[in-house]
């Protein structure tokens, strides 16, 4: 997988796809409408961040590439790719219990804190990407 140079773009099946670790500076995008919602990102080798409406729902540390991005109330599911081990952020149902799945494996069930963040690393090297879904419980 390669970094989205669009930096921000909706996919075919209705999804979203975003973020280049490839950027040495800081990068962003804003005022994207993709189903009746505004979208930013702001990314780069650091870091990768995707708001919603004004609100958090991924980053990533380092930064990471999205593809088929998909969230519904239930599920968050999306592929994920960077240089090396990446650890993401999702903003969640605040105090609720999630399964994550990596590449289909589950990788056990966590609980999102008070203000819904749940946290996950991923082992990846620039060949490989991974596909992720959390499920509420």
């Amino acid at each position: 997988m390669t970094a989205v140079k669009e930096l921000l773009r909706a996919e075919s099946d209705g999804t979203l796809s975003f973020g280049d670790y490839t950027l040495r500076a800081k990068t962003k995008k804003d005022n994207y409408e993709f189903e009746g919602d505004i979208y930013k990102v702001k990314t780069f080798a650091e870091i990768t961040k995707l708001e919603k409406n004004g609100m958090f729902v991924y980053e990533s540390v380092p930064g990471s590439a999205v593809e088929h991005f998909v969230e519904s109330e239930r599920e968050v599911s999306f592929t994920v790719s960077a240089p090396g081990d990446v650890q993401f952020t999702l903003e969640l149902e605040p105090e609720s219990e999630y399964e994550v799945f990596i590449d289909g494996a589950s990788a056990g069930k966590m609980n999102t804190n008070l203000s819904g963040k749940l946290s996950v690393s991923v082992e990846l090297s620039a060949d490989k990407d991974a596909q992720v879904k959390v499920v509420k419980c």
